[in-house]
């Protein structure tokens, strides 16, 4: 039986360098001790801030930026092995910890409010060194209706740390006490099914070997639906309730509102959807006769139409086409890019306990980070280019912008990552010649819009829909979360047999942990489509433009970054030419299956 390698028998070369944040675990230690009394600064202007504003705002900075270092560090540090005992408790540490400073600094939005407009302008042109805490401030001020009295404030910082409770457990659940049990591959070996092996076998030619990997890994889940039910029911009452406490009208609006989109984007999302499902079945249709099947099952759904899943591309080789096919991005934009492979940025193979998927994060003043769990398969070589794409947009962000200003907003967080990926996508057709790799092409540009536009805004509109039931007063039990769950599936995926294991699937998505986030994947593919198109146009100024938008940060509304950049999101057009390029794709991969 193949077994997974532990976390101490890693390949070095293979891992990131967290060194480069804290040089040891000691170093760790001393920064934590040395960030009481810097939080006791920052908690010394409670009352203060009408006089003493201009010390106050870099004495906050200070105090977060030194966090988020703390926190980071321990965080990946226990996603490396979430079995790990010692680097989980530095993890909840520095949980604690964060709470501590969101508790000791309550006071800041309350008394930024009592101080009000004109006296904050007039602190700042007295003060023009300040100029960089201006989109702060005018944030801070934009949410006076939702800002609650100093005390109050305080009160629900401390709950922070029983807040993230929910998303705490779900992960020890899921990451690390979950145990999926073994199925046998394509070539008749016992292998243990894992998150990270999990799409890969769903990839695999062999039906069989698709269908056993598919149910074991949902009878993993089924067999904790009522905990999980619980832990993600508790989740959304404790986002129904800070909502509340701040006079919003659900989870939603808050979570849009401190995002600065309307909702009518969201609703505007599911509607335009909706309007396209019909080239969604038809690709179902499509799926089903290439795969010469009797009915379609959600074990089939990831499976190749050609075989070419598992293109047993090393490592090595996929970062050379990744670096090759982002080359329409300029030479400045490559000859940054190569740093990620070479001054470890990038934690690349799976091991035993390692948090799964794929993620970049990183710290202000230090290189970003990139988690893989790389597999052989197409898919892990564009998640290369999606995680480096976050990682540049950080990396460019982060040296153009101060510390508070450098971290974009939830709604442009997916844009470069998948602008990358669509740029990829277009090298690699020029590349491939061969029909039977640009059919795994195309079929792999209809998974992603299927998987990130169709499948995301599913999940959206489960949300949607499940924050309402908790607030007509509904119960959120395992049955009626998998009712509301089974009819979406039923709706979106109409030629598929929906099955009981699928219609479960809410169980297994930690971003429904994160409330109102998932609808961005869909909204920041729509918009990295239109980047590409730009990009790919060869016109040297809109790629200028995009790598603008690369560098602004968090430093002006979400909406105005992508408008200066060339973008409107609040029009209809970036999403319906999303979906128009998922039927263009539909239409070419139709005639290229009729060629001889």
């Amino acid at each position: 039986m193949e077994a997974q390698k532990t976390r101490a028998q890693m390949d070095a070369r293979y891992t990131w360098k967290l060194e480069d944040i804290f040089p040891s675990d000691s170093a760790w230690e001393a920064e934590y001790a040395a960030l009481a009394p810097c939080i006791a600064q920052a908690a010394s202007f409670a009352g203060k801030l009408e006089t003493a504003l201009p010390e106050a705002l870099p004495a906050l900075e200070e105090a977060e930026h030194r966090l988020t270092r703390l926190y980071a560090y321990a965080r990946m540090r226990r996603d490396e092995d979430n079995g790990n005992t010692f680097y989980q408790g530095l993890a909840d540490r520095a949980q604690a910890l964060a709470v501590q400073l969101s508790t000791a600094t309550a006071y800041f939005g309350p008394e930024i409010l009592a101080l009000g407009c004109e006296k904050v302008e007039a602190v700042l042109k007295a003060h023009p060194e300040l100029c960089r805490f201006r989109r702060l401030l005018e944030e801070q001020l934009r949410l006076e209706a939702h800002t609650l009295p100093a005390a109050q404030e305080k009160l629900l910082a401390a709950m922070g740390e029983l807040a993230g409770a929910p998303d705490t457990v779900y992960s020890m659940l899921t990451d690390a006490d979950l145990k999926f049990g073994c199925v046998t591959n394509e070539k008749g070996e016992t292998v243990e099914l894992t998150h990270g092996r999990f799409i890969p076998l769903q990839q695999c030619e062999d039906r069989a070997v698709r269908e056993a990997a598919y149910k074991t890994y949902y009878a993993a889940y089924r067999a904790h639906t009522n905990t999980i039910a619980a832990t993600y029911a508790a989740s959304v009452k404790k986002d129904a309730f800070f909502a509340r406490a701040r006079g919003y009208g659900s989870a939603r609006e808050q979570s849009l509102f401190e995002n600065e989109i309307p909702e009518s984007v969201y609703d505007a999302l599911i509607e335009a959807v909706h309007r396209h499902l019909p080239a969604m079945h038809r690709y179902l249709a499509l799926r089903k006769a290439a795969l010469r099947l009797p009915e379609l099952r959600f074990w089939d759904i990831y499976a190749p139409i050609v075989p070419e899943g598992d293109l047993g591309l090393p490592y090595e080789e996929a970062a050379k086409l990744v670096q090759e096919g982002l080359a329409p991005l300029g030479e400045a934009y490559i000859r940054d890019l190569s740093q990620a492979f070479t001054s470890g940025w990038i934690d690349v193979y799976e091991n035993a306990g390692k948090t799964s998927g794929a993620y970049s994060w990183g710290v202000y003043g230090t290189h970003p980070y990139v988690l893989l769990n790389y597999q052989k398969t197409l898919d892990s070589l564009f998640t290369i280019a999606h995680e480096l794409g976050h990682a540049m947009h950080s990396y460019y962000s982060d040296k153009n912008q101060s510390f508070l200003n450098s971290e974009y907003p939830l709604f442009l967080a997916e844009i470069a990552s998948t602008t990358n990926e669509a740029i990829l996508l277009q090298s690699l057709k020029r590349k491939w010649t061969d029909r039977e790799r640009r059919m795994a092409l195309c079929n792999y540009q209809l998974e992603q819009i299927r998987g990130t536009v169709y499948r995301q805004t599913l999940f959206a509109e489960f949300e949607r829909e499940v924050h309402a039931m908790a607030a007509r007063g509904e119960a959120l039990t395992a049955e009626s979360l998998t009712a509301v769950y089974r009819a979406l599936n039923e709706r979106y995926y109409k030629g598929a047999v929906v099955d009981d294991d699928i219609a479960s699937e809410w169980m297994r998505i930690p971003h429904f942990y994160r409330a109102f986030y998932v609808y961005q994947y869909a909204t920041g593919y729509s918009a990295a489509v239109a980047f590409s198109r730009r990009v790919l146009s060869g016109d040297a100024e809109k790629r200028e433009k995009y790598l603008g938008f690369l560098a602004a940060g968090g430093s002006q509304p979400p909406l105005e970054t992508l408008r200066r950049a060339g973008v409107d999101m609040e029009s209809p057009e970036p999403v319906e030419e999303c979906l128009r390029s998922f039927e263009e794709a539909l239409d070419e991969l139709e005639t290229l299956m009729k060629e001889a």
